[in-house]
């Protein structure tokens, strides 16, 4: 069957609402389905987002339906107008009227919004989103409540708490001599560090998290809420704001490090599917199995009896990772998990171990659960596995291991996960992620040192949801936050995201980075009666097998000069250079690099997947290199 070229992209024919720019003077802002994105003066992003937003109980997106949209634009000003109606999971709906003015050194979003009956929510009101590139660790005023102006940074390292709370306005200079004021009114306003999540943004956001939630809207109370963004100039010099060029320089630098052992995860539930690919271990290259066993979750010796399964056939080595339920005895509950394990004849190079209430979030000013010490938990793990290396951190996010810092004196390794849809999940938004990705190893470096550090499985489809009390279901395989499905990782897109996610820790000096299972909606192949590209494997298969093929390999830096739209990483392999690139855009890119001329160059495009799904070999001849949209390639010097 011919794939579309949509499918052969994205996994899907569903098309992202369409964005129309908005212009005055140098001014100008992206609408898209109702809110405004990529605000840029003179060429330069002054914000991310100004949104309206409404999130259910559980923290997933409310869709917005949005009516009698109006736009009346000028030369140096534009309006925008327009009904919104959002819908909870129990049928209640939020009515709201928005309004957007801009001018050439002003933008204002305001919204009145009415529940038709009484309206469970997390969130509903603004969301505003500052930047990270070129605004991590630089100055910022803050304006609070009472008048006080509170001169500050944003954040370098990832604060896992608000580093700024009750805030009125915040001011920052996107450009030299260039201050932007964003001003908010309508209700309590706090700032979250969004890179927590991997989300490319500092987020302030109404109702402090230290409320109740979910809360109530009662029905028929209208409120009010606005955001109000004032550019400023210190001086009348002229303004000169970023330039692109035309082509995307790669530029290499000494060896630095190795790069990490590839894993992949196995899941009880998809048992019958791993047995029938284990084969494809060995093809891809793979180094380390991530087997994830939780009794909560009804896993027993059936469960490791099957991963003993697939490890026999593969001959790669065995991490359990491993919940403890942490409702009766410790040593009991690890003793009767390791008699499991025996039982079912599957030996382990590794056991990483995270207490049950440890899946779920803990918000800032909500109460911890009751959990014993870890201390405790990982001396219990020791008693019952004797001679196993002990990993632990969080099996969920980032998020979670910033905010409940586990003791690591004696751990074999610290370990995360993270997942690029939790509050967006728009292509631009999940690209993104990688801006905030590199502040993440960073900031794991800066708490645990060298000690060794693995990473994931992290695919693009969440596996759980820590904010609520599942995942979303996805039957229809569109763009969804916190979805347990994504089509993106069934397409060239999954293939770019899963080798600029390599790239972009690669400077961390892992020892196992996993990003993807073996079978199921994170993994290399298929479901049964799921589309697939040819070939019979998922795209990020073949960027998978080319990481493997370097691990523990010297690594080479390698600069992008515009990562927002090509990401490499490069290493030494048997005495020669070796550049990977993705490009991480829908458009097409041109690559330099030196000195690779004439080197051996495969791509992995939307050509290739339409004939037999493999990478296909290129003639190079000089330093530049096309890359279609989202495709990946493999340069090896001769």
């Amino acid at each position: 069957m011919t794939q579309s070229t949509a499918f052969l992209l994205f996994g899907t024919d569903e098309k992202e609402p369409e964005a129309r720019k908005l212009t005055a003077g140098e001014l100008s802002a992206e609408l898209i389905g109702g809110n405004l994105g990529a605000i840029r003066f003179a060429g330069t992003e002054v914000l991310r987002a100004v949104s309206f937003l409404v999130r259910d109980r559980d923290w997933g997106t409310c869709e917005a339906t949005v009516s009698n949209l109006a736009v009346d634009e000028g030369p140096d000003r534009f309006t925008v107008s327009y009904d919104a109606t959002f819908l909870a999971p129990d049928g209640a709906r939020l009515v709201c009227k928005a309004g957007i003015e801009g001018t050439a050194r002003s933008l204002s979003f305001a919204a009145s919004f009415t529940p038709d009956a009484d309206f469970e929510t997390a969130r509903a009101g603004f969301v505003t989103l500052h930047p990270v590139v070129g605004v991590a660790g630089g100055p910022v005023a803050v304006e609070h409540s009472d008048g006080s102006v509170e001169d500050a940074v944003f954040p370098d390292l990832i604060e896992p708490w608000q580093p700024f709370m009750d805030i009125v306005a915040i001011t920052h200079e996107p450009l030299p001599g260039i201050s932007a004021e964003c001003r908010m009114a309508g209700d309590v306003f706090e700032m979250e560090d969004q890179r927590n999540w991997t989300d490319g943004s500092y987020k302030t956001y109404v109702r402090p998290l230290a409320r109740p939630w979910p809360y109530r809207l009662e029905a028929g109370e209208t409120v009010r809420q606005s955001v109000t963004v004032t550019l400023r100039a210190k001086s009348e010099t002229p303004v000169t704001g970023r330039k692109d060029g035309q082509a995307v320089e790669i530029t290499l630098d000494d060896a630095q490090g190795t790069l990490p052992a590839i894993g992949v995860g196995l899941r009880p539930e998809c048992q019958g599917m791993e047995q029938a690919n284990a084969h494809l271990l060995a093809e891809l290259g793979a180094r380390q199995l991530i087997c994830h066993f939780d009794p909560d979750a009804g896993h027993g010796i059936d469960a490791l009896t099957g991963f003993r399964s697939v490890a026999a056939a593969s001959g790669l080595p065995v991490t359990l990772e491993c919940f403890v339920p942490c409702k009766a005895d410790l040593d009991v509950e690890l003793s009767g998990i390791a008699e499991m394990v025996r039982a079912s004849g599957l030996e382990l190079a590794s056991l990483a171990v995270s207490p049950s209430v440890d899946r779920q979030s803990t918000p800032p000013g909500s109460i911890w659960p009751e959990c014993p010490p870890l201390e405790d938990v990982y001396a219990a793990a020791r008693r019952a596995f004797p001679g196993v290396p002990l990993g632990a951190g969080m099996f969920s996010y980032f998020t979670e291991l910033n905010r409940k810092r586990v003791p690591a004196e004696g751990l074999a390794y610290v370990t995360h996960c993270t997942n690029p849809i939790v509050h967006a999940a728009d292509d631009q938004s999940v690209m993104q992620t990688f801006e905030a990705l590199c502040y993440v190893t960073r900031s794991v470096r800066a708490i645990y040192g060298d000690r060794p550090y693995r990473i994931g499985p992290s695919t693009i489809a969440m596996r759980q949801n820590p904010y609520g009390s599942a995942t979303k279901d996805n039957p229809s395989r569109k763009r969804v936050p916190m979805a347990n499905v994504d089509p993106r990782h069934n397409a060239l897109f999954g293939a770019a995201w899963t080798l600029a996610y390599a790239a972009t820790v690669s400077d961390a000096n892992l020892e196992v980075l996993s990003l993807s299972t073996l079978a199921g909606p994170f993994g290399l192949v298929a479901g049964e009666g799921e589309p697939v590209a040819a070939g019979g494997v998922r795209p990020l298969f073949h960027v998978l097998r080319w990481l493997a093929g370097l691990s523990g390999g010297q690594r080479l830096a390698a600069l992008s000069s515009a990562p927002d739209r090509v990401l490499a990483l490069g290493a030494r392999h048997d005495g020669r250079t070796v550049v990977l690139l993705a490009n991480i855009t829908a458009e097409t890119q041109a690559v330099r690099c030196d000195g690779i001329e004439g080197a051996e160059l495969s791509i992995l495009d939307e050509k290739g997947l339409a004939a037999d799904g493999a990478p296909r070999a290129v003639e190079q001849s000089g330093a530049t290199i096309t890359l279609p949209p989202y495709a990946v390639a493999r340069v090896v010097s001769r």
